[in-house]
């Protein structure tokens, strides 16, 4: 069994304060104290938030999977095996035996092929994980095939890296639906995606039990797990926005584990005899996205100024404050071809004198809108005091997780402060988001945030897809370390730290897993002294 507990970073602080009677969470359920008001669906082919994300790595399976610890090693999960032609552009999977969904329905070869092909003819926003080989709804159910009940067949149109593709399948697009229970549930040829929104239909280590949008999602053991039963037999996340409400559940003993406090709280409770800390260097991203559709975001000297008027020093180390390290390139630290410089600092004189350069000595204003969690909020707050002693008027538009990324993703906005998280641990990942845009119209297919920021990288798209097909991995990476160079002097993105994610937790509480990407928390090791 396959228990990816070994590396863990956990760190117990010791303790000068007593507290009262403690309330208690039972032996056998997790309860967690977590912002989940950015989920919108509970469908993995629509899944494209950080929390329904990490719902969907406890609950669906993939076919495939990696060491959280050394993300060059992939495994097996509902794939034993796999192999690829000679031409790169077939690759063949063999389908474990024994898995059944929590109808009862056994996991077959033929599930994952409607799965895989499911992303594609619903066409979702992570639909172009799996578009970018060459699938199209017309084409999908030739090249991607079932040829019995433990084989699956998929072809793609290029001999890419095989890392690319077998990276692909390990994100959330690569989960493992029952075709029978979806269709079962289908309504006028959407492929049960209604029923799906709220419903479940996995093979996972957790069932969902029930999810109240803006409130609260529990989870299930599913007691049948092919690789072992969770010894939680509930997991209960409530939605909790604000770091010191976490705080003061966790303190109380009300929950095990708070997953959003702040620099102020974490210091507050740091030498709490109840409490422990477990910390992870995570791929995300902290940016501000600036749309191209606003006349003086669009003026490069307007981004290159914005790019001096952020105090990221002074964020890392209080508003994040072990959280994050300041990271200027689209590429976090640890992938192939990564660029780790960061040519960038707060200089409000150079700012000033490149906008007067530009015609803008007086400044302008804009707004930017914001999730109204406490760092974002706080985040937000910052870069607004610095700006304004350059002349520039921001205006924080605040709103819940979901009403922020709907008006970026329909490229409503000015500016949009965000959390970018890799899908999978290839370095196309990222640079097919930042770096690429086939086709900057209003209802294009594609829709990365070069798209959503209304920006046409020119050349760099055909840069971004030459590097998909380089097998030396010294080529592609000078391949992608050129393209960090260009999206950083020239692109519409300020991008600013890389994460550390901390999960605080009572002092019993063992085995959580945070893994590089928000997918990879898992809560099926999780035990309780």
């Amino acid at each position: 069994m396959r228990k990816l507990i070994a590396g863990l970073v956990m760190g117990t602080a010791l303790v000068t304060t007593s507290m009262a009677a403690m309330a208690e969470t039972p032996k056998n359920a997790l309860v967690m104290a977590f912002a989940i008001d950015d989920i919108i669906t509970l469908d993995p082919a629509q899944i494209f938030e950080f929390s329904g994300a990490e719902y969907a790595g406890n609950t669906y399976d993939r076919l495939i999977g990696f060491d959280n610890e050394d993300v060059s090693k992939m495994y097996g999960v509902i794939a034993t095996s796999w192999d690829v032609s000679e031409d790169g552009k077939t690759f063949t999977f063999k389908i474990r035996d024994g898995i059944k969904f929590a109808s009862g329905n056994d996991l077959t070869a033929e599930d994952a092929a409607f799965s895989l092909q499911r992303v594609i003819l619903l066409d979702q926003s992570p639909a172009f994980i799996l578009g970018q080989f060459g699938f199209t709804p017309e084409n999908v159910k030739d090249k991607i095939r079932a040829t019995d009940s433990s084989t699956l067949v998929m072809e793609v149109d290029k001999p890419y890296a095989p890392s690319f593709v077998l990276y692909c399948l390990t994100a959330g697009v690569g989960a493992v639906i029952d075709k029978t229970e979806v269709m079962a549930h289908e309504k006028d040829g959407d492929l049960g995606h209604e029923w799906l929104t709220t419903n479940y239909a996995g093979s996972g280590p957790f069932a969902l039990n029930k999810w109240t949008a803006g409130e609260s999602l529990s989870l299930t053991a599913n007691e049948d797990y092919w690789d072992g039963a969770p010894a939680m037999k509930r997991v209960i996340i409530r939605n909790v926005k604000e770091a010191a409400s976490q705080q003061l559940l966790l303190q109380k003993g009300d929950i095990d584990i708070a997953r959003n406090l702040e620099a102020d709280q974490i210091a507050s409770i740091e030498s709490n005899p109840d409490v422990k800390f477990l910390s992870k260097g995570k791929g995300a991203l902290w940016y501000l996205g600036l749309s191209q559709k606003n006349d003086y975001l669009s003026k490069p000297e307007v981004r290159e100024a914005l790019k001096y008027l952020v105090d990221y020093d002074g964020i890392a180390k209080t508003i994040l404050a072990g959280r994050a390290q300041i990271h200027q390139a689209f590429l976090p630290e640890g992938f192939l071809g990564a660029y780790n410089e960061n040519p960038y600092s707060l200089d409000v004189e150079k700012a000033k004198s490149i906008l007067a350069d530009a015609g803008l000595g007086d400044g302008f204003s804009v707004t930017m809108d914001t999730r109204n969690t406490t760092a974002i909020m706080a985040m937000a707050q910052s870069i607004q005091a610095t700006w304004a002693q350059a002349g520039i008027n921001l205006e924080i538009i605040p709103g819940d997780g979901k009403q922020t990324l709907t008006k970026y993703r329909a490229r409503q906005h000015d500016i949009y402060i965000g959390r970018w998280g890799p899908d999978y641990q290839d370095p196309h990942t990222n640079a097919s988001t930042f770096a690429w845009n086939p086709d900057n119209a209003d209802d294009a297919t594609a829709k990365p945030l070069a798209w959503r920021n209304a920006w046409n990288p020119g050349a760099m798209t055909a840069e971004t897809d030459a590097a998909t097909l380089e097998r030396d991995d010294k080529k592609r990476a000078a391949m992608y370390l050129d393209l960090q160079k260009k999206v950083l002097e020239s692109g519409p993105f300020v991008i600013m730290f890389q994460e550390t994610e901390i999960a605080s937790m009572r002092k019993n509480v063992n085995n959580f897993v945070l893994g590089p990407s928000f997918d990879n928390n898992y809560y099926r090791f999780i035990t309780k002294d």
